[in-house]
């Protein structure tokens, strides 16, 4: 599988570098600088991007956001945000000392690293790969299940059912290949745990085998090793993500690569498949593993190799919003968004394009590489967890990679940074994510004088592997774009919505940290979309 081709090879990138608690504004590790904005008395955060020297097992509790890797974020009734991810680290220091790791925070911007909450293969893996192998006339695996290594622990995501109990979706992929001549991939797992305390990283409890990769091939798996649109799996079980609708139901949304996005409904209680899933391939239990809602490259060539993956599903304002990661993950990955009134479908992007009959590229673009002025920007930035503060405040994390030997650096693109970010939704329902990392500045009324001056301006577009670089623009005070980004357009503000208005585009505003500037700052900071939808528009203003 091309995703686990490049983690393999991004996590053994060589190494040759040699808690507080977050609520603690005395002892944060020198998370936080003195660089104070006169204005406001702010504090921007001081820690490390390029963190290689605190890269090592023994400066995890100087991490903050340093290794994360699709993130899952989740509020408790603690009042902390819990965040967990897939197995990976910078120099692959995380080895021999659990899976998915979690931290914490109160504040979004200062993160106190808890640690591993599985340690450990469960039994059951073995057990349910040997029996699926069985029934399909194959010899039980020759993996070594005590070289934890081989194996891959991705993607967990991690939901709130109740009171007292959390859920943890989370994925294990098998070494191997299936068939004696090795023409495929072994199969991926989705397991679940459960906890009544995410502050007990040891009081996850393992409950077992949820799905696996259901395949319409029947049991002609011997296909050619570059034969994608033959492959044997049709859904690829990874990347789960749970959603549960205003009625109740528990919906797991999963898969990628392997004939794109699917839904399945899952018993409330139990958390497991409502249907009898039985062996996974063949037309009779095929309903049981789930429904396609969404496939980047149907009514093209039906291709199996989709390019897309990574779903996270959140519910806001009568739509179920679908948010999809594009392309490979070391520089590509980019962030897609579609919605739908029905968690099973069908999604529709801004284009009004049904993606899940028709397929295709979807629109608007959330996320993808850039950079501002003449920093080293960010590549990567996608598989992200959405989620909200229960008070109207809704956030974008993931993970964001540096640009390849950075710094000198070989394997700089290795170095896996976390970013939250806002998201602002638009007057017509589409979820902007800003520019900009979260910052927690306080968010002052933002006048029309303090728009006039100079920005950088970025065309957010699909550019495969490439950094979309920002343009000057300068806004008079006569209320017209002097030159860079639509100059001679007219501009106005609408002081009461926050948003700027550049001809006929909206701009939604922002007050957040500008990460670039040394030392850091307070800005103003934009996000829009064009008239089509197809075009992403992020700015920043710069003093």
């Amino acid at each position: 599988m091309k995703k686990i081709a490049f983690l393999a090879l991004a996590l053994l990138s060589v190494f040759s570098f040699t808690a507080c608690s977050s609520s603690d504004p005395d002892n944060n590790n020198g998370r936080t600088s003195n660089n104070n904005n006169p204005d406001s008395g702010y504090t921007a955060p001081a820690y490390e991007d390029y963190y290689v020297g605190l890269a090592d097992w023994n400066d995890r509790t100087k991490w903050n956001l340093a290794n994360v890797h699709d993130p899952s974020v989740v509020l408790a009734d603690d009042g902390y945000y819990y965040m967990y991810q897939t197995d990976a680290s910078y120099g692959n220091v995380h080895y021999n000392h659990g899976h998915f790791f979690c931290r914490r925070s109160k504040d979004l911007v200062n993160w106190e690293f808890l640690g591993a909450t599985m340690h450990g293969i469960p039994s059951w893996v073995e057990t349910k790969l040997n029996e699926i192998r069985s029934n399909m006339g194959l010899s039980a695996s020759t993996v070594n299940f005590n070289d934890q290594t081989q194996f891959g622990f991705w993607a967990p995501c991690v939901r709130r059912i109740s009171n007292k109990l959390y859920r943890m979706y989370y994925v294990i992929t098998i070494p191997g290949t299936i068939g004696g001549n090795g023409t495929w991939s072994e199969r991926c797992f989705i397991g679940l745990m459960e906890t009544s305390n995410p502050a007990d990283i040891n009081s996850w409890k393992d409950k077992g085998y949820v799905i696996t990769n259901y395949s319409d091939k029947q049991l002609n798996f011997y296909v050619s090793a570059n034969d994608w649109n033959n492959c044997y799996f049709k859904y690829n079980a990874i990347d789960p993500s749970l959603i549960i609708t205003d009625s109740g139901e528990n919906w797991l949304i999963y898969g990628s690569w392997h004939s794109g996005i699917v839904a399945v409904q899952l018993n409330p209680s139990t958390g497991m498949p409502l249907k009898e899933l039985g062996n996974p391939w063949g037309d009779k239990y095929a309903a049981a593993y789930g429904k396609t809602v969404y496939n980047r490259f149907l009514g093209k060539t039906e291709q199996r190799w989709q390019g897309s993956e990574a779903p996270e599903v959140v519910y806001h304002n009568g739509y179920y919003y679908l948010f999809l990661a594009y392309d490979e993950l070391s520089v590509a990955y980019n962030t897609r968004v579609v919605r739908s009134k029905n968690v099973d479908g069908p999604y529709y992007d801004i284009t009004g394009r049904n993606m899940t009959s028709e397929g295709g590229e979807a629109y608007p673009v959330v996320t993808h590489p850039y950079k501002f002025g003449n920093d080293h920007g960010w590549v990567g930035i996608s598989h992200c967890a959405i989620f909200d503060d229960g008070k109207g405040n809704w956030y974008y994390a993931s993970q964001q990679r540096f640009p390849a030997n950075f710094n000198g650096n070989i394997s700089s693109n290795a170095l896996m940074m976390g970013g939250i970010r806002s998201i602002v939704w638009t007057s017509t329902g589409w979820p902007l994510v800003m520019p900009e990392r979260y910052g927690a500045v306080p968010q002052k009324r933002i006048s029309e004088n303090e728009l006039v001056g100079n920005w950088q301006h970025i065309n957010l577009i699909y550019n495969y592997q490439k950094q979309d670089a920002s343009t000057t623009m300068v806004l008079g005070n006569d209320h017209k774009v002097k030159s860079g980004w639509s100059v001679g357009s007219t501009w106005s503000f609408d002081a009461t919505n926050n948003v700027l208005v550049i001809d006929t585009v909206k701009l939604y505003l922002k007050r957040e940290v500008d990460w670039e500037a040394s030392p850091r700052k307070v800005t103003i900071v934009y996000a829009g979309y064009s008239p089509t939808g197809t075009i992403t528009y992020w700015g920043k203003h710069v003093y």
